[in-house]
């Protein structure tokens, strides 16, 4: 699994998931689009190492929430943060619903919003969670738990169903699986 040949075409492939969940990790496309990126440039000097082409996927999911995490560690002090997103052409099939669950996510600590994004969107397990984020699984359900208890007392009751933020592919259609920007 060592050619150019073949990152280029997992990088093709693989690309549009990563920059989605970054997106959902951080809230912004232009700063999703650098931790893909990033994380792409990190697999690629990794690449001859990676022995099982199933991993790969895996391995690159981990490096991004590994990326995300360590650059929200890092201060910002040249970004200003304001409570209004910039403007954006309005899409016609963009549901309203879509604002609110990422206004939601946004209130989350960085850690927290890994949880439930490989949990929720990701559809990962709490045991696969917990050996990405690289801690506990009992610390991945209390961070889960709390998170989803603050996504509830944000969203209300209609979009928090049984311990899950939606289901997948309504979260998928409310986020825009389809589109990344």
């Amino acid at each position: 699994m060592a050619s150019p040949e073949e990152f280029i075409e997992f990088a093709t492939v693989v690309s549009p998931r990563l920059r989605r969940t970054a997106f959902l990790l951080c809230g912004d496309w232009y700063t999703a689009e650098d931790l893909t990126q990033a994380t792409l440039v990190k697999v690629f000097t990794s690449w001859r190492r990676i022995s099982r082409k199933d991993a790969a996927g895996s391995y690159a999911t981990r490096t991004l929430v590994n990326t995300y995490l360590a650059d929200r560690r890092r201060k910002r002090v040249s970004e200003v943060l304001t409570d209004t997103l910039p403007e954006r052409p309005v899409q016609e099939h963009t549901p309203e619903m879509r604002v609110v669950v990422l206004d939601a996510l946004a209130t989350l600590p960085p850690s927290a919003r890994a949880v439930i994004v490989l949990r929720y969107w990701s559809d990962l397990s709490v045991e696969q969670v917990a050996a990405m984020l690289g801690c506990s699984e009992g610390n991945v359900k209390s961070q889960s738990a709390r998170a989803l208890d603050k996504l509830r007392v944000l969203l209300g009751d209609a979009t928090v169903e049984d311990g899950r933020v939606g289901r997948r592919h309504e979260m998928n259609e409310t986020i825009g699986g389809a589109s990344d920007e």
